[in-house]
């Protein structure tokens, strides 16, 4: 019966069997050390031929990443060798047999290694194999807390969980940075967001979240953008104002950050960071009120600026760390004209809207707000936005049969997996990413 490697620090002195991959092997003089790994953790196995030469044997052909079965008996380590890096670091394996499962081919890089010392590119050209190191396996542990806490936390606040289509008659965003498709003999398109979708189930089921694949055909290479990205996305009914929707975001966030505090350290550690500060009341502001403060603080003049840029994100982020203490703040009040169709104007100034953006040490998180819940109020900015209604037939048919004051927000399970392990570029945060460059393959080589 195989043990798992993490349950052998409660069997010292019992025989077991292990089977994963070889991390490392090592040659000192008659002994070989083998680091072993499965889900669980890395184990050192000691195989010395005079315990099994047969086992020993076999050590000698072993490589790195080679499938391996190893029985032996667990030993307690010598206290000046315990390793408090290790799950099992007070223990080691005594290797009494060892069998080949899969052999591996010689590998291209060195895997060994803490550090995974790539350019990005060779990186993501060897996925399959680099998927295995242990610090890019801590990214994804991170992302995968990152998603599960954002479902616990709205369930627990009664939100219905659904899932949204990929493909769509209309563009709900606007704008051109879509993928059209041909869908039999008609034009469809990848969505860019369910917010149409997540807005018609609401109107049944009045609290719902999706984590669905969105696209955007944007036509660039950044270091904080990519094609196909994975949307958390949250919507409510009977709302009274949009701060309600800020503040359920918010709760969201820390409730994310506190799962990852709590289930990440060691992943926190490994990349030497810290969680970003979140205040029991996160810093609010208008875009204007946010453009005035930077400002009076740096003299550049952005006041006429329709939306902030990522130097002004990361200006502001920095302004409100030192007055505040909080790495977090939440800007509203964007022109109205500049966001989608179904964004709520404000009432008192119908030329800025009630929409919201959250921002995090230099770099959005979130964004949501209000939305327009009058179905004549929707058509009319329907016809403003220069939109086909019968594309969208399905979303206002919902609204056509009364739907209450809502609101909502969304943001991306990669690049917050980014902000929260202070990765320089997101593509280190999506296991397979897409971008101009890249299905997996490199397109600029293929064209070649």
């Amino acid at each position: 019966m195989r043990t798992l490697i993490a349950q052998t620090v409660e069997k010292v002195g019992e025989e077991v069997t292990i089977k994963g991959w070889v991390h490392v092997r090592r040659d000192h003089g008659k002994i070989i050390f083998l680091d072993v790994r499965d889900r669980s953790g890395v184990m050192q196995v000691v195989v010395l031929p005079q315990v099994s030469e047969e086992a020993y044997n076999v050590a000698s052909e072993v490589k790195s990443e080679y499938v391996v079965e190893i029985s032996g008996k667990v030993n307690a380590r010598p206290e000046k060798l315990i390793n408090p890096k290790l799950v099992t670091g007070t223990v080691e394996l005594e290797a009494h047999g060892i069998t080949i499962l899969a052999k591996a081919a010689p590998l291209p890089f060195d895997m060994g290694d803490s550090e995974l010392n790539l350019e990005l590119p060779t990186m993501l050209d060897h996925r399959g194999l680099t998927l295995r190191h242990p610090r890019v396996q801590a990214i994804f542990k991170v992302q995968a807390v990152v998603i599960d806490a954002f479902r616990e936390f709205l369930k627990s606040q009664e939100f219905f969980e659904f899932q949204a289509p990929c493909i769509t008659p209309a563009v709900a965003e606007g704008g051109s940075e879509v993928f059209q498709i041909e869908y039999f003999d008609h034009k469809a398109y990848l969505t860019q967001s369910p917010q149409l979708y997540k807005q018609i189930v609401m109107s049944a089921f009045e609290r719902v979240f999706s984590v669905n694949k969105i696209f955007r055909a944007e036509p660039s290479v950044t270091t904080r953008h990519l094609t196909e990205v994975v949307s958390l996305d949250a919507e409510m009914g009977f709302i009274e104002s949009w701060t309600e929707v800020r503040d359920m975001a918010a709760a969201t966030v820390r409730y994310i950050l506190k799962q990852v505090g709590e289930k990440c350290a060691k992943e926190l550690e490994l990349f030497q960071t810290t969680l970003p500060v979140m205040l029991d009341e996160t810093p609010t502001m208008s875009l204007r009120e946010a453009q005035q403060k930077i400002f009076d603080h740096s003299g550049r003049d952005v006041r006429d600026e329709k939306d902030l840029n990522p130097e002004d994100e990361r200006e502001l982020c920095a302004i409100v760390k030192e007055e505040t203490g909080s790495d977090f703040v939440f800007v509203y009040g964007y022109p109205t004209k500049k966001k989608p169709f179904y964004v709520y104007p404000n009432p008192e100034d119908p030329e800025y809207n009630e929409g919201m953006d959250l921002l995090c040490r230099g770099i959005e998180w979130l964004s949501g707000g209000r939305r327009v819940n009058d179905y004549d109020q929707l058509l009319e900015q329907v016809k403003e936005w220069k939109m086909d209604p019968a594309k969208i037939s399905m979303f206002l048919e919902a609204f056509s049969y009364g739907v209450p004051p809502e609101g909502g927000f969304a943001f991306g399970a990669e690049r917050i997996t980014m902000q929260i392990l202070q990765l320089k570029n997101i593509r280190e945060a999506s296991m397979f990413p897409r971008d101009m460059e890249r299905i997996d393959i490199r397109l600029n080589e293929v064209k070649q």
